[in-house]
Formats: structure tokens, C-alpha cells, sequence
């Protein structure tokens, strides 16, 4: 069966082919084959691009295409998109911010040859401070995540009980914070590239 015909076929081809670029590139350079901190480091991108791409799926297409479909009068409606992909959706995105949260965390506990790293970047230190602002803004938006937007989510998508007015309040909580985490996912971003491009912000 062909691997890529299946969500897990071609995430396994992926890594699969990560490793073998890997190895490739490191009989060339003649480095350490799969160092553990650019393990921790690839998977800290890679999740990071399904949270961010996700967040702003939501933001510039799911949320502004669901408002059409509520006004087109006679059209298809939002509920499939609300029954089949908003769930799915919120499942990829709130497991890829705890796993770019974790992948981060340990690539500066490990990635800069001293567990210091993680401790000076979450306090500021001069060294770290412009990644430390980064993994700062990356743990409030873990925050939003998992403490405002998903538990509202579970609301408007009738996952949990809710009468009309709580699932109003709860539309608007989550949106407010996503496009909350939308705002703050630019400077994220921007300080992330930063810290390891020697950017002076």
C-alpha cells in the first residue's frame, strides 16, 4: 500500500526521509550522525510549523469562511466543517503547541551544550534574552491554548454541554484569544529567528 494514501503513512515517510538526509549529509560533513539536540531540534520546527500553520489556518480561512457560510442563505452551511474538521483541526493544533513547547524547552536545556541555557532564557539573561522574550510569548499562547481556547471550543462545537449563551460567550473567548495568539505569534517567531541568526532585536 502506498504510504503517502494515509495521514500517518506519510508522516512516517517524512521522518523516514528526514533520517536518511541525515545520515546522508553527515557522511559528507563527516559529523556526529543524529545528534540528540538537533533531533530535539528538528521536532521542535516541524511541530512549531503544524501549531503556527494551524493557528493561522484558523484566523485566515476557517474562521472568515465559517462567517460566509452562516450568510449565505440557501448555501451549504458550516457543519460539516464544524463537525469533521474543526475537531480534527483542534486536535493537531493543541497536541503541536505541547509538543513545540516541550521540543523548545528541551532543545535549550540540551541543544547549547548546558542546562543553564533553558534557566538564562526564561529569565532574560543578555545572552538569551531575545529567544527567552520568544519562549515567553510561546508559553503564554501554550496558555491560551489549552486554558481558554480549547475549553471554549469544546463548547461552540457541542463536544461538551452548553446552552446557547454560553455558546455564544464561549465563540467569542476563543476567537478573541486565537487572534490574540495570532498577534503575538509574529514577534514569537521574529525572536526565534533571531536568537540563532544573531539579529540584534
Amino acid at each position: 500500500m502506498n504510504p503517502l494514501m494515509s495521514v500517518k503513512g506519510s508522516i512516517v515517510t517524512a521522518f523516514v526521509l528526514a533520517a536518511i538526509v541525515s545520515i546522508w549529509l553527515s557522511m559528507l560533513v563527516g559529523s556526529d550522525i543524529g545528534a540528540y539536540p538537533q533531533i530535539g531540534r528538528l521536532l521542535h520546527i516541524v511541530s512549531g510549523v503544524m501549531w503556527i500553520g494551524l493557528l493561522y489556518y484558523f484566523n485566515v480561512v476557517q474562521v472568515p469562511g465559517m462567517a460566509d457560510a452562516a450568510a449565505d442563505k440557501g448555501g451549504p452551511g458550516g457543519a460539516a466543517i464544524s463537525k469533521y474538521i474543526a475537531p480534527r483541526a483542534l486536535w493537531w493544533f493543541r497536541w503541536a503547541a505541547v509538543l513545540t513547547w516541550i521540543t523548545g524547552a528541551y532543545y535549550l536545556a540540551f541543544g547549547f551544550g548546558s542546562t543553564k541555557v533553558l534557566h538564562d532564557a526564561f529569565t532574560l539573561q543578555p545572552a538569551f534574552r531575545v529567544i527567552g522574550v520568544g519562549a515567553w510569548l510561546g508559553t503564554i499562547m501554550l496558555f491560551n491554548v489549552w486554558v481558554l481556547i480549547w475549553p471554549n471550543q469544546k463548547k461552540v462545537l457541542g463536544l461538551v454541554p452548553a446552552t446557547d449563551e454560553q455558546k455564544a460567550k464561549a465563540r467569542k473567548i476563543a476567537l478573541l484569544t486565537s487572534r490574540i495568539n495570532f498577534v503575538l505569534s509574529v514577534p514569537m517567531l521574529m525572536c526565534m529567528g533571531g536568537q540563532g541568526h544573531g539579529l540584534p532585536f
